[in-house]
């Protein structure tokens, strides 16, 4: 029996490694047969003596040895440089190259990010370079200048992740630039715009002075309040009745919504004057939202000085129930005050394609559902469907599952048909709810990422205009400020940073980039 068993593993043992052998083999011919390698260029611009030539190249820490007919394919690139090293005279100019140099080795030292040079190796081999996931765009282009490739030979899908990081780079210069609008404090402007440029940010800048956090509290404060007094005041109970028996709100709520009504004309009235393009302001959407907030209270103001007479015309009657109706707008105005509904806004106009996609769901889903409720519910002697636009509520109370039960369907095809029309309006509702949700986070986060890279580019800049200053002798920095604040001074080092400046003019070029199939290589 022991014998039997030893024989039999002894059988499956051989047995296994004749399969594996035949089916490696054979799997690595077809793959030989089938495999499209991707392109190597065989062309080369450079002399025999450098066709031949091998370089070793340490890039932070990682030695690499490379050819010169591999590196002559580019002969404008710092790579190429290297291959025509006996151009040279002496170990100086050979170490302008790059950052160190051991002879003894023949070795050259770049302090370079080895990861991004991987990158940078693929252009030589295959005609065209592709970033890696987890590196920094920025960084990534940063050592393409530096490797002296142009920015075309980036494939598509790269080119795309740095437009992305190029249309952060520009709003965050123009945070950066309306931080140093505001701080800035030029000797030529007249008295009349230092005061205009005060009154806007007491009124539009919460953040600029203790006055103006004062002013965007009490604001936010008389909000709430009319929108409390608004919704109040429409109480039977708080309300009284006038000479001829009707209803009126209380006086003290009129009080209050009369000092409501005057601190927003006071405030709009400000803005207005403090605005730079008062066209532009009259015309913008959340200033038409302040306008509309107190317009009514006006209208109901001199409708009721022209007498009572004016007052019992219907259509003046229904035009004031309407300016009533439009008090409502003033809840639009904490969006002023609040960067979570203004991003919120932001996400919504950036989600305009999956609301789009959901309205053509549920509006085909209510044509198709109504209409067969309508079909199969014309059996039933007390049918609930008179006729398809009726039927159209009834699907449109089906589909978002609120279900108030005035019309219902009372034959058992007509409740299956409301069945399915309940699944499909759940599934419709779901499928862009998803989509939205996620770009609200990434502008949320957008946001927030915007507002501190400002702010740390600003004290950067601050920083370095500061250690200029005191790098200059004093004469020379006498001469050259003038009358300029250190923020003037801020603004001509901001082309130092490293982080704004810079960056959009890299990003600038990487735009304009031509297709992969389009691309000319050396």
């Amino acid at each position: 029996m022991l014998r039997s068993l030893g024989f039999i593993r002894t059988l499956c043992s051989r047995s296994q490694k004749l399969f594996k052998t035949f089916f490696t083999g054979f799997y690595s011919n077809i793959f030989d047969m089938w495999e499209f390698p991707r392109t190597r260029y065989a062309d080369c611009n450079g002399s025999e003596a450098s066709e031949e030539t091998e370089i070793a190249v340490n890039i932070g820490g990682v030695k690499h040895i490379l050819h010169g007919n591999v590196l002559n394919r580019y002969p404008e690139t710092r790579l190429a440089e290297l291959v025509n090293r006996a151009t040279y005279s002496t170990q100086e100019n050979l170490c302008a190259l790059c950052d160190d140099y051991d002879d003894s080795n023949q070795e050259f030292y770049f302090d370079r990010d080895p990861e991004v040079f991987r990158c940078i190796l693929e252009l030589y081999y295959y005609g065209e370079i592709h970033m890696k996931r987890g590196i920094c765009p920025m960084c990534f282009m940063r050592e393409m200048d530096y490797w002296r490739i142009d920015a075309e030979y980036l494939d598509e899908c790269c080119i795309s992740s740095l437009n992305e990081v190029q249309t952060e780079l520009e709003e965050i210069a123009e945070k950066v630039k309306a931080i140093l609008d505001d701080l800035d404090d030029d000797g030529t402007v007249t008295r009349g715009q230092r005061c205009q440029t005060f009154l806007w940010k007491l009124m539009e800048k919460p953040e600029s002075s203790l006055a103006a956090r004062v002013i965007a509290v009490v604001s936010f404060t008389f909000i709430l309040l009319s929108s409390v007094v608004m919704c109040v005041g429409t109480n039977p109970e708080l309300q009284v009745e006038d000479a001829e028996g009707n209803l009126m709100e209380h006086p003290t709520l009129e009080s209050i919504e009369t000092a409501c009504i005057i601190w927003f004309t006071v405030e709009y009235v400000l803005r207005f004057l403090a605005s730079s393009n008062q066209l532009r302001f009259v015309f913008s959407f959340m200033n038409i939202i302040d306008f509309l907030a107190i317009m009514p209270f006006y209208v109901l103001l001199i409708l009721t000085h022209l007498g009572t007479a004016v007052m019992e015309l219907a259509y003046v009657q229904q035009a004031v129930q309407a300016l009533r109706v439009m008090r409502i707008a003033r809840i639009f105005k904490l969006a002023r005050h609040s960067s979570g509904l203004q991003t919120l806004t932001f996400a919504l106009k950036g989600s305009l394609q999956e609301l789009g996609l959901l309205f053509m769901y549920m509006s085909v889903g209510i044509f198709l559902f109504s209409a067969l409720g309508y079909t199969l519910e014309q059996s039933h002697s007390e049918t609930m469907f008179t006729s398809i636009p009726q039927s159209f509520w009834w699907a449109v109370i089906t589909m978002t599952t609120v279900g108030y039960g005035d019309i219902y369907p009372k034959t058992t095809l007509g409740r299956c048909n409301a069945a399915v029309s309940f699944l499909c309006g759940v599934i419709a509702i779901a499928l862009p709810i998803h989509p939205i949700i996620n770009n609200f986070v990434i502008v949320y986060s957008k946001q927030r990422v915007l507002e501190t890279a400002a702010k740390h580019e600003i004290e950067l800049m601050a920083l370095r205009a500061q250690e200029e200053k005191q790098e200059c002798p004093k004469a020379e920095r006498t001469a050259s400020a003038g009358t300029r604040s250190v923020w003037d001074s801020t603004a001509v080092s901001a082309s130092q940073s490293d982080t704004y400046i810079p960056l959009l003019g890299v990003t600038a070029d990487v735009s304009i980039g031509q297709p992969a199939h389009k691309r000319k290589h050396n």
